[in-house]
């Protein structure tokens, strides 16, 4: 962890900007989100002015986050083996590219409706290689206990700047043009590479060597996958993107067909969106003390819904910034909530990869909004595609009650210090099939405490990496019972003994003190080895009798 200055007036909700680096890194990126929300302006005003297409205007919001639904994955597994920081330089180059790129192709002349989606596509590569990487970052720049506040000033930032980007990005389409608004995007660009460059922090280096992409990718999916907290919080925040990205993919035709405004109307009405998040996230903190999250974020759904009704209602551009408002406090709420969930829920190791599927499904599910509500906007009408947001918000809302968010856990998911066992054969590192026993002897009345310790024990190892975990009751001595489970090397299974955290570590603690008398359970690791012939020796073969 970097030195934190010393500032004991600071209030704990501002506590992360103590750290120099995440500070630097903060700043530069809201200053880099500025010229992106006065890019986005330009750009979507621009696709509503070359293309008749309303799907094409929808789909400026899609090209911009695709790139994550298919590139995250990858992006997470990346940045979980790889320098975090130089995946994070990678992506502020490919941004600043494609901004660079599109002001060049206004500058000359030759824009067309595929060329911008190209480009967003492009810029959204870059936002897929970078989101994983910083946030997953945060963990490694601050403490544990500042991750929260970090995630809550890290939306608040985004959204003070959205309060003020889209109005000076509408401004400044109205008066100087497009070029000036993607030229003031791209030096922006160039900000976070600075910060970047400049920075460095500490990251705890494995002893193991890196794994495979392909493996990489699939411990991070088996994680995800087992991990309830983290599972509920993506279908949660899947949903709610499907449904609430409707209210920005829709805008641009509000303002045009509905509210008969221009540019400014526009950047006025995303500064109202962008006034609500921030006063949102700015108590955020007081909501979560005085309601549940998960109430929080079904509060959320709710509130976007009334902006939908809203907008598809009226003409009075007053109103339409007050429904705006709304949806953007509800917006905040969400995102950050389930952020922070997936954040807490996970350990170092794989935090890249959980947060890079939670963007990808959530990206993804926003991408796929933006098409349908286009689409219901472009085929039936404006005010059919508002309602039936509406109604699937709504619906969204009452998922809450079968998928709960869990309260924010506070264990230490830091990793435990993992001494490997003193063996009688030289093994190497891709020796395998290891095969790990463990025996418990435990009396009667502990059995029931027993198995459901074990539930816990198969969660945690699974996750690490343990294949076909088994329990076993002995049929002669019934308090003897045996945890059988395998690893595909030696080298799995130091990395799973790695993975572990202090709070994993507290369920094997947890099932010692059942044990009968003061002993350990026993561990036993074999390896597996094949009575088959080895490749190349000579094999008697068996003579064939043909049946009479």
């Amino acid at each position: 962890m970097q030195r934190v200055e010393s500032h004991p007036a600071v209030p704990a909700a501002l506590a992360p900007l103590r750290n120099p680096v995440f500070r630097s890194i903060w700043r530069a990126t809201q200053i880099s989100s500025l010229g992106w929300l006065v890019q986005s302006v330009a750009i979507s005003w621009l696709m509503a002015t070359i293309s008749a297409s309303d799907l094409m205007v929808a789909l400026v919001q899609a090209a911009s986050t695709l790139p994550a639904f298919f590139l995250s994955i990858l992006a997470g597994a990346i940045a979980d083996s790889f320098s975090r920081r130089g995946v994070m330089l990678a992506g502020h180059c490919l941004i600043a590219l494609a901004s660079t790129a599109l002001a060049l192709s206004v500058g000359l002349g030759f824009v067309s409706p595929w060329l911008i989606l190209g480009l967003s596509f492009l810029a959204g590569c870059g936002f897929a290689l970078n989101d994983p990487a910083w946030h997953a970052s945060v963990g490694d720049i601050l403490e544990k206990r500042d991750i929260p506040a970090a995630v809550t000033l890290m939306s608040v930032g985004y959204n003070v700047v959205r309060s003020i980007g889209p109005a000076l990005g509408g401004v400044i389409l109205a008066l100087l043009g497009p070029l000036t608004a993607f030229a003031f995007a791209a030096l922006t660009d160039l900000v976070p590479l600075s910060a970047v460059l400049r920075s460095k922090w500490q990251v705890r280096s494995s002893p193991l060597p890196r794994e495979r992409m392909t493996t990489a990718i699939h411990d991070g999916m088996r994680f995800t996958a087992i991990s309830s907290e983290i599972r509920v919080a993506i279908v949660r925040a899947t949903l709610f993107g499907l449904s609430s990205i409707s209210i920005l993919a829709l805008l641009p035709l509000v303002v045009r067909d509905q509210l008969a405004g221009g540019p400014i109307v526009y950047g006025v009405l995303l500064a109202g969106f962008g006034t609500g998040a921030f006063i949102a996230g700015i108590g955020n903190s007081y909501l979560r003390r005085i309601t549940s999250q998960n109430r929080l974020i079904t509060l959320a759904s709710v509130a976007c819904a009334t902006c939908c009704l809203l907008l598809a209602l009226t003409s009075s551009v007053a109103v339409a910034a007050i429904a705006l408002a709304i949806a953007g406090a509800g917006w905040v709420v969400t995102w950050t909530g389930t952020d922070v969930c997936v954040q807490l829920a996970s350990p170092r190791w794989v935090v890249g990869r959980t947060l890079s599927i939670y963007y990808a499904l959530t990206y993804g599910g926003m991408a796929a909004g933006s098409w349908i509500w286009g689409a219901v906007a472009q085929y039936y009408s404006l005010t059919w595609a508002l309602e039936g947001a509406a109604a699937a918000l709504l619906l969204v809302a009452a998922v809450g009650k079968l998928l709960p968010v869990r309260l924010w856990e506070e264990s230490d998911q830091g990793a435990f210090d993992f001494r490997p066992p003193e063996l009688a054969l030289d093994l190497k590192p891709r020796s395998g099939p290891i095969v790990i026993k463990v025996e418990y002897s435990i009396p009667e009345e502990n059995i029931e405490e027993f198995l459901s310790c074990m539930r816990e024990r198969r969660r945690v190892q699974s996750r690490a990496g343990a294949r076909d975990w088994t329990l076993q009751r002995d049929l002669q001595n019934s308090t003897l019972w045996t945890e059988t489970f395998r690893t595909p090397t030696w080298t799995d299974y130091l990395r799973l003994n790695h993975r572990l955290t202090v709070t994993d570590r507290e369920v094997g603690e947890r099932l010692a003190a059942l044990q009968v008398g003061d002993s350990p359970p026993r561990l036993s690791l074999s390896i597996e080895r094949s009575t088959s012939p080895a490749p190349g020796s000579q094999v008697q073969p068996v003579p064939f009798v043909s049946r009479p």
